[in-house]
């Protein structure tokens, strides 16, 4: 329970009577209300306030059925159905229009307000969101509750008190002094007016409707006693939702880094033990370069994926890539240790097919859809923000660029863009097919012999994520990932089999850490 759902809690225990114990010595209700009437009367005889045409008095019948008589007219009805809780004894159930009149202030040129108060705009306007500035004239004086009766926030309180303007969208409720602004502020506050605004582009309170709501209407004497006791918990409330913001605050953090510390054992051969049984990387890269030599001569795939960089560690233990009969030291670039079965790898020679998005031209034809970087969030693939391309410029596209299931879309300029990943899945998208547009790069894993969702986790860890930036290139507005860059990036790679663990036990202590 959050702080906002504590204060509610209250307050509903105070509407029904549950939050300070009743005392069978205070007058009741019933004589508060017909003290209300009298008033009422005298002050519409003074014509300060407008006689009700439909008056009416609620009263709980022998059968125990509450009921409404209407004093114009005579005509009583049965209001059980209306009647949404039991109250204790000595409480009434009436409307609100019985125990208070409520008034919307009037309209007030903005040149009239001021943002600061001074000698000669010594009065708070008030709206219906509260304080609207300053001004020189008063249209209430006393202490009162405020009803917001337009906008979004409409329905919400504030209390004002000495003199004040108040503007057309603040309802002004008045307890003719009998009743106390502060006991309407929590009650009305308790009722939630909000649910009786019309549902229309500019939410709005009619008077007229909110005065016919039913509110259960305890003792004076009891009124005084639960506004005495919500004063006194408010400081507990507000000090509890400071301490549950700060525990979210600490949770959310702590998940963070606790999901960051999953993805780097994970990547580093530490989340799960290593079979000797499920082979070796290093056998595994040798079948990808027989399946890559294989698919070229068969015209499947470009030359250009094939590779013979082969990475190895020294028996001085410093790392080394061999390409030809060349050999560099690169030490420097390896960011960790790995296991002995696993390898290091350049990205390019266990993938398919690594490229940018191209350009499109757009239509409103919504057919094909356009993978832009809007589209790839942390949380996940979003088909719904893509734009989609013009369907005769579809044959302009390669094959290759059509996204396939598992392809890897990472996200390759733009600061706050840049570097964010999300996997594709046909499933995801209700349309024929999909592209990427040119500031996504398509990642394309041997699937055979690596796993897409493994590699999106190397690429979403804090090794990969941390010095993004550093190695883009452009300004520092406009970074951009380069695919050479891309194709060139070092992967840790375990056997397929260990991949598979890998992925199946992050997946468990996510469920786990979402409990």
């Amino acid at each position: 329970m959050n702080g906002k759902q504590l204060k509610n809690s209250i307050l509903q225990w105070a509407i029904q009577g549950k939050l300070v114990p009743q005392d069978p010595n205070d007058e009741p209700a019933s004589v508060l209300l017909e003290r209300i009437r009298v008033e009422k009367a005298k002050l519409v005889k003074e014509k300060k306030i407008k006689k009700d045409k439909n008056e009416s008095i609620i009263y709980r019948g022998d059968d125990n059925s509450y009921y409404e008589k209407f004093l114009a007219t005579g005509e009583v009805k049965c209001i059980d159905d209306e009647i949404p809780f039991d109250i204790p004894q000595g409480w009434e159930w009436c409307r609100l229009k019985h125990m208070c009149s409520m008034q919307a202030g009037k309209n007030i040129s903005a040149s009239e307000i001021y943002d600061e108060k001074s000698v000669l705009h010594p009065y708070r306007c008030v709206g219906g969101n509260g304080l609207r500035g300053f001004t020189n004239t008063f249209n209430a004086e006393g202490h009162f509750a405020i009803i917001g009766r337009q906008g979004a926030l409409c329905g919400c309180l504030n209390i004002e008190s000495g003199k004040f303007y108040a503007t057309e969208h603040a309802v002004v409720v008045n307890g003719f002094g009998i009743i106390s602004s502060l006991f309407i502020y929590y009650f009305f506050t308790a009722l939630n007016l909000n649910q009786y605004a019309t549902a229309t582009a500019q939410p709005g309170l009619a008077v007229s409707n909110i005065a016919e709501v039913f509110i259960p209407l305890p003792p004076l004497p009891e009124q005084l006693r639960i506004v005495s006791k919500i004063e006194k918990l408010l400081p507990l409330v507000k000090t509890y939702k400071q301490a549950q913001n700060e525990l979210n605050t600490l949770n959310a953090t702590l998940n963070e880094q606790l999901r960051k510390s999953i993805l780097q054992e994970a990547i580093q051969g530490k989340l799960v033990p290593q079979i000797a049984e499920e082979g070796t990387a290093e056998k595994l890269l040798a079948e990808i370069r027989k399946e890559k030599e294989s698919l070229v001569k068969e015209g499947k795939l470009k030359k250009s994926t094939l590779s013979d960089s082969i990475i190895y560690k020294g028996a001085d233990n410093k790392y080394f890539e061999k390409i030809g009969n060349t050999e560099m030291d690169i030490t420097d670039e390896i960011p960790f240790e790995i296991p002995d079965s696993w390898s290091w790898v350049r990205l390019n020679d266990i993938c398919s097919y690594i490229q940018r998005g191209k350009s499109p031209k757009y239509s409103l034809i919504k057919k094909y859809p356009v993978v832009a970087q809007k589209c790839n969030q942390w949380s996940g693939f979003s088909i719904d923000k893509a734009q989609f391309i013009d369907p005769d410029t579809l044959s302009s596209y390669g094959e290759e660029r059509i996204l396939r299931d598992g392809d890897l879309m990472w996200n390759s300029t733009g600061l706050g863009t840049l570097g964010r990943m999300a996997i594709y899945w046909s499933s995801l998208n209700p349309y024929e097919l999909a592209v990427a547009d040119s500031h996504v790069t398509v990642i394309r894993a041997m699937k055979k012999f690596v796993m897409p969702q493994y590699l999106y986790y190397y690429f979403t860890s804090n090794t990969v994520q941390s010095v993004i930036e550093d190695k883009s290139d452009g300004s520092t507005k406009q970074k951009e990932l380069a695919t050479a860059t891309v194709k060139t990036y070092l992967v840790p790679i375990p056997p397929l089999m260990e991949q598979d663990r890998i992925i199946s036990k992050i997946k468990q202590l996510a469920s786990i850490m979402s409990r």
